[in-house]
């Protein structure tokens, strides 16, 4: 398996922290990154610098997507990243938020862990609504693909997996 640890820079840039593997295996992926957030604000806003990690986050999910040839996956997957880490990162109450992508026996998993206990839970938002549709998003975009989501037992952790077809496995 390649796996690949990142931390997040000051500027919101992924820094490598580990040595590139000596061989490839793009049949079994992983990539995990961990990044400092700053603590829940009332009123849902996230800070600029933690906007910035949301951001470095999709990157990070685009590139590895195309080192792996999931190109076709790219924009649903950075929109469910997005989805999901800013929601770790708005109702959350820890200190920091990790991201976790593996590629693995035909299956794209995602998962994004906080420290605080909880079940996110899709709604309908109203048509005028400015936010509350990001879990509803996430669950169309995950159903559209084949795949499912939901939280780990203790609630820190909200994942998904998602069929992959055409592309590496």
């Amino acid at each position: 398996m390649t796996t690949t640890h990142f931390t997040a820079t000051e500027a919101g840039h992924p820094r490598r922290d580990c040595s590139p593997p000596e061989r490839l295996h793009l049949v079994d992926d992983r990539v995990s990154v961990c990044f400092e957030v700053c603590p829940p604000r009332t009123g849902g806003e996230i800070s600029e610098r933690d906007a910035r990690r949301v951001g470095m986050a999709r990157r990070l999910t685009a590139a590895r997507l195309r080192y792996c040839g999931l190109e076709a996956l790219v924009d649903d997957v950075t929109l469910i990243v997005s989805e999901l880490v800013t929601n770790a990162i708005q109702h959350g109450g820890g200190a920091q938020v990790t991201f976790t992508m593996t590629v693995r026996d035909g299956f794209l998993h995602l998962a994004v862990h906080d420290e605080t206990p909880g079940r996110p839970v899709a709604r309908n938002a109203p048509d005028d609504a400015e936010c509350g549709r990001g879990l509803f998003l996430v669950d169309c975009l995950v159903s559209a693909h084949g795949g499912t989501w939901g939280t780990s037992d203790d609630g820190t952790t909200t994942w998904c997996c998602l069929a992959v077809s055409g592309g590496q496995s």
